[in-house]
């Protein structure tokens, strides 16, 4: 959330690091001697962790141990000789075998709610590394249940919350039961109150005693009480009425859902065939393009409806989230940083680059929307504004560079992004403005996501605006008191 985790950890690594080395010159003994610290972080970011270690402890070998597995091949020889090795995730998955083979002075977890499904193969990957510290850097601990939380601890202090079956039945059976609004107030007052029908009659809340528990070790920084002098941060829906081809496909698939559904709700199949529901609901509201391939049901009879009279489904009028988007960039005037400009290549090139007042970052969920944003809304519509790109496409090893290149050039207005890479840990203060074309419908993940621009270093005030289509399921979902 941008209040200083990284620069914290760093001086704590470092001091560590510093105070066993020199215990090392006069014990002489082996268990005294310095260690290589781990931090384990989202791909994005490991180029970011290495600019701070350079920055603020350059006294500290850091090595980032990414890439192919060829370039991983080359620096498997060189992990003994660092004081701090950035890995991310994926690899510490892959090459646990090799990771878990040193001993460590601290494990850093970075954006470590990565790991709150204790059963995932890059949970029970992390767990496996030995160190004398470990901690978790996170700015959601806790996102859909209080189980979460149990599995992040089980990787800090293994066994301190008791097992999972343990903790389901003393904190998350009882917090959840407290919480669901059809349940009796008597089923309430149990559900809330730690073991209710034993003999120890405590009376404390679970939620409580769980504080208890864990607050001792838990830092939690607020940004009001670090950052008094951030500026705001305005978050604004703006929203799309459907298309009369999306309108259709809406109500079409809705009806056919409400029947399919109703029998296989129950089953393992019914259960994933919801979820793939979902997903196309979220696709059609904001592209029909999106959903309606060649294998939809009516691709055939609706592109050749489109045709006849004379348009496509990829027509922006078919999208008013697209038209939406392009009103919404030309009201923050951003509607070309060089104008006349051909290309993003010729705009960054000139001498006659023209800033715009507001730069701003646009998240979508999938890299299909971003190609439709470039196409149809930045090359036609807008052609003077100037952008970069950072998705799934962008290999890991240059995603840093991109974010330095936004930060620091004034002239390239956007940066558009998924927000599975570009949503966490991420500086991106270069930019006062927030767009969500696409949402995660986590809404953790969006406050991640938003915070890129509002965070340490924002002189500005962060404008969020969040594209919403009306009548359909996202405008429910995007609309509720979470």
């Amino acid at each position: 959330m941008g209040l200083g985790k990284t620069l914290q950890t760093i001086c704590i690594i470092a001091s560590d690091h510093y105070l066993r080395a020199e215990r090392y010159k006069v014990t002489q003994n082996p268990e005294d001697r310095p260690l290589p610290s781990l931090v384990v972080c989202p791909p994005t970011i490991t180029g970011h962790w290495q600019q701070e270690i350079s920055t603020y402890a350059p006294f500290l070998k850091a090595l980032v141990y990414v890439g192919s597995p060829a370039d991983r091949q080359r620096l498997r020889s060189l992990i003994s000789h660092q004081d701090i090795v950035i890995t991310s995730y994926d690899i510490c998955r892959n090459d646990t075998d090799l990771i878990c083979k040193y001993n460590y002075n601290y494990c850093t977890l970075d954006e470590g709610h990565i790991i709150k499904n204790a059963k995932a193969k890059v949970t029970l990957a992390v767990k496996r590394v030995m160190a004398n510290h470990r901690l978790i850097l996170s700015g959601t601990p806790v996102q859909n249940n209080v189980l979460e939380l149990w599995s992040l601890f089980d990787f800090l202090m293994p066994g301190f919350l008791g097992t999972e079956k343990f903790f389901h039945e003393k904190f998350a059976k009882p917090i959840a039961a407290s919480r669901d609004s059809k349940s009796s107030s008597k089923e309430q007052e149990a559900g809330t109150s730690i073991n209710a029908t034993s003999t120890d009659k405590t009376g404390a809340l679970a939620l409580e005693a769980l504080h208890k528990q864990v607050l001792p070790f838990l830092l939690r920084r607020m940004k009001e009480d670090v950052l008094a002098d951030l500026p705001p941060k305005i978050i604004q829906d703006y929203y799309c009425e459907l298309s009369p081809l999306q309108k259709r496909l809406y109500e079409d698939f809705a009806k056919q859902q409400a029947e399919e559904v109703k029998g296989d709700v129950e089953s393992k199949e019914g259960k994933q065939h919801i979820f793939k529901a979902l997903q196309y609901m979220r696709k059609l509201c904001n592209h029909p393009g999106l959903v309606l391939q060649p294998k939809h049901p009516k691709y055939a009879e609706i592109t050749a409806e489109l045709k006849k009279d004379g348009n496509s489904v990829w027509d922006v009028k078919n999208a008013p989230k697209l038209a939406a988007l392009t009103e919404l960039l030309t009201d923050c005037g951003i509607t070309g940083g060089v104008l006349g400009a051909k290309s993003e290549v010729e705009a960054l090139s000139s001498g006659s680059g023209i800033v715009s007042q507001h730069r701003a970052l646009i998240f979508c969920q999938v890299r299909e929307m971003i190609d439709r944003i470039e196409k149809d809304v930045l090359k036609v519509k807008l052609p003077g504004v100037t952008y970069l790109r950072l998705d799934g496409s962008v290999d890991a090893k240059d995603r840093f560079g991109i974010v330095e290149k936004f930060n620091a050039d004034p002239t390239i207005d956007l940066l558009l992004l998924t927000t599975h890479v570009g949503g966490l840990g991420l500086n991106l203060t270069g930019a006062d403005t927030v767009i969500f074309v696409e949402h995660d419908w986590n809404p953790m993940k969006d406050l991640q996501a938003m915070d890129r621009a509002h965070r340490l270093g924002q002189k500005r005030v962060v404008n969020v605006y969040r594209l919403i289509t009306k009548n359909t399921l996202e405008e429910k979902i995007m609309g509720y008191e979470f």
